[in-house]
Formats: C-alpha cells, structure tokens, sequence
C-alpha cells in the first residue's frame, strides 16, 4: 500500500523504495490504535507507553537538542562547518530517510514542533566525533521529536546520539547518507528510571554508501527502537550492532526490519543483551526481532544478522525472534542465529580452575560477551563510559 500524504512527489525527496509497499503512513489515523494482539505490538506492554499509541499522550514537554563537535569533556562549540537547522514541518527533506511505519511514529511525526537537521558536508576526522546530546522532556512530562543527520557525497563522520533524562518521549530519527559517503553512528540510551522512549531509526543508504549504526540500550523503564534499512542504490554496506543490559522491571524492545530491496548490497547484524532481576522484582524483559526481507530483484546479497542474549539471573525474559525471507536464488550467502541461555560452565571452570573466584569470573564472562560491540566503538571516552555502566549492573545483583 502507498504511504499517506505527504506525497512520495514532494520536490527534493527520492521515490519510496520498494520497502515502503508494507503500510506507512505520515497519518496518525491511517493506523488502527494498537490492541496488543497485532504482530507488532504483541510483546510491548502497552499500558505502560502513557498513551503514546492510542492518541491520549498529549505534548506538554520538550526534548532539547545539543549539538557539539568531540564527546565528553573534550566537547566543543565548534562545529567545523557542521550545519545545524531548526527545520519546520513543511521542509522538503524531511522524510527522506523514511516514512512512518506504526502509529507511534506517526503520532510523532504529527505532534512534533520543530525538526533538528544536522548535515555534514565533508570528511571530519576520526577524532572529532559529533554528539548530539538528547535530554528529556522532564519526570511526567510528554514530548515528541524529530531528529535528521545527513551525510552529503562522499562525507564521513562519526556520531553519538546520547539519550538522557527523564519523562515520555516518541522520536523519529533519520539517517540520510548519500551516495559514497560514510557513517558511524552510535546511540546511547541512558534514560533515567522512570522514562519511556518510543523511536523509529530510518537508515537511507546511498550508492556505495556505508552505515555503521550501534545501539546501547541500558536506562529507561520501557525503551522501544525500531530501525529500518532503506537501501536506495546498488553498494550499500549496513552493519547494525547493538548492546543492551536490563535490570527487574525494565522492557528493552528492538525491532529491526533490513530490506534488501536493490541488487549488490550487504548487511551484517549482531545484537547482544544480558537481562538480571533481584528476587521479588518485576522480571527484566528484553525483546529482539530481526526480520531480514532479501526481494527478487536484490541480486548479490550479502547478509548474515546474529541475536545473542546471556540471562544472568532466574529472574529475566528474553524473547528473540529472527526472521530471514528470500525471495530469489541469486544472492552471495544469507543466515542467521538466535541463542539465549546462562553462564557456559566450561568457561567459569577453566577461570576458576586457574584460581580466579566464581564472582569475578563472571564478570569477566560478561565483559567478554560485550566486548565484541565494545570495542568496535570508535571513541574511546564513550568506550570507558560503556564499560563503567556494565561494571555498576552488575553491582546491582552483585552477578
């Protein structure tokens, strides 16, 4: 079905891509309000968004954007030609990466008041990460955001998008990286407790362009991600990673839906989350659906999506669905895995069998899991900082 106004004709946006055939819409009531029964909402508990799917949340918050060029204390106001926009509704790239395609997003884009665009017309270096610092609307208050980071030809940048605060949020975020050009991007979500954040990532990959996209999912009581992968020409290379650690009570939900969508594209996933819950807490839930759709004519496909998730304590859900469809015959190699499960007790034998007690090697099991993700992360600061957060975890149950 086509998306809904505004037209896939607005001047200065490409054509919908094959992908967008599934509903989207930039209509809020072009959705039925989620019942919990639909495929898409069957494992977030519902009562717990504050009214963001069935149209009761109403905005009486902001989310403040802060755009600067490094990350930590070493942060500065120059941005080194960096644009940042204050982009109205109306503005003709918005939508480029993608269009809604459930009704929190939808309500999102409906409800937002003004876009925050940052573009980035040339290379930076490696050592001037841009952060983009995202704090929240406040404890009970609601907010809707639009955030696009675009990428012209043949620009490379890295960038953190660090979620912080507290209260209700529902975002849209768009990554628009045109042909050639090369983006790695991490986004933290470091919420405070009582937050709840409800995002849809749209990832435009260019010809020959390259997306690096890791998410880190510690903070918030429901934290819900939805990135989608729109490949425009042929070349594009997409590597999703993601790490989540969720204590009793918390939800963690990620949805990933990868489109191969034009021939000669690659994309590579791997997820992986550990859950903990002191007893007599409500039980950590994590959930991860990876859907991989290869269509006949998305010839010379590379694609391979891994879900990993390690359960610390008996108090603790996971929920790991991947899904991989193939619609043609002529691709270079497509698989995927899913495994949830405790400590390996051959591992916890050989560290302690050298005289390491059983606590500290479990911890060392744990750094190892995340280690993978960790260390792909190309900014040392955000690395140390993501270590310290999965050091204090796992203070919580002293796991």
């Amino acid at each position: 079905m086509a998306a809904a106004s505004p037209p896939a004709s607005r001047p200065g946006s490409p054509a919908l891509a094959p992908w967008e055939e599934r509903f989207t819409s930039y209509d809020v009531e072009a959705f039925e309000v989620p019942r919990g029964r639909e495929e898409q909402w069957r494992f977030t508990p519902l009562r717990r968004l504050h009214g963001l799917h069935d149209g009761s949340a109403t905005a009486d918050g902001e989310v403040e954007f802060t755009v600067r060029s490094g990350f930590g204390d070493s942060a500065s106001d120059d941005l080194g030609g960096v644009r940042v926009e204050h982009a109205e509704r109306g503005d003709a790239r918005l939508g480029d990466g993608g269009v809604p395609a459930d009704r929190v997003a939808a309500q999102a884009w409906s409800s937002f008041t003004t876009a925050t665009v940052v573009t980035v017309a040339q290379a930076r270096s490696d050592d001037e990460p841009l952060t983009v610092q995202v704090e929240g609307p406040g404890v009970g208050k609601t907010a809707f955001a639009h955030l696009q980071i675009r990428l012209e030809r043949h620009a490379e940048a890295v960038v953190v998008v660090d979620h912080r605060g507290s209260g209700t949020v529902a975002a849209n975020t768009e990554l628009v990286v045109a042909d050639g050009a090369k983006l790695e991007i991490v986004e933290v979500h470091d919420w405070a407790d009582d937050a709840v954040f409800v995002g849809a990532q749209h990832l435009s990959v260019g010809r020959d362009a390259t997306i690096r996209y890791t998410s880190v999912t510690l903070g918030g009581d429901l934290v819900r991600l939805s990135p989608v992968v729109n490949y425009r020409a042929t070349g594009g290379d997409v590597q999703l990673d993601g790490l989540y650690f969720a204590d009793g009570g918390q939800h963690l939900e990620h949805r990933l839906l990868v489109d191969h969508s034009v021939p000669s594209c690659r994309s590579n996933v791997m997820y992986k989350g550990a859950l903990q819950g002191a007893d007599g807490d409500t039980a950590a839930h994590t959930v991860w659906i990876g859907d991989v759709l290869i269509r006949k004519e998305a010839e010379a496909t590379e694609t391979f999506e891994l879900n990993r998730n390690l359960l610390l304590t008996d108090n603790a859900r996971a929920d790991s669905v991947p899904n991989l469809e193939i619609e043609t015959g002529e691709i270079v190699s497509a698989g995927h895995a899913s495994a949830t499960g405790r400590f390996d007790d051959e591992q916890l034998f050989y560290l302690m069998a050298r005289g390491i007690p059983e606590e500290q090697a479990r911890r060392l099991v744990v750094r190892g899991f995340f280690g993978e993700v960790i260390h792909k992360i190309r900014v040392p600061a955000l690395r140390d900082r993501l270590e310290a957060a999965i050091e204090a975890e796992l203070e919580v149950v002293g796991a």
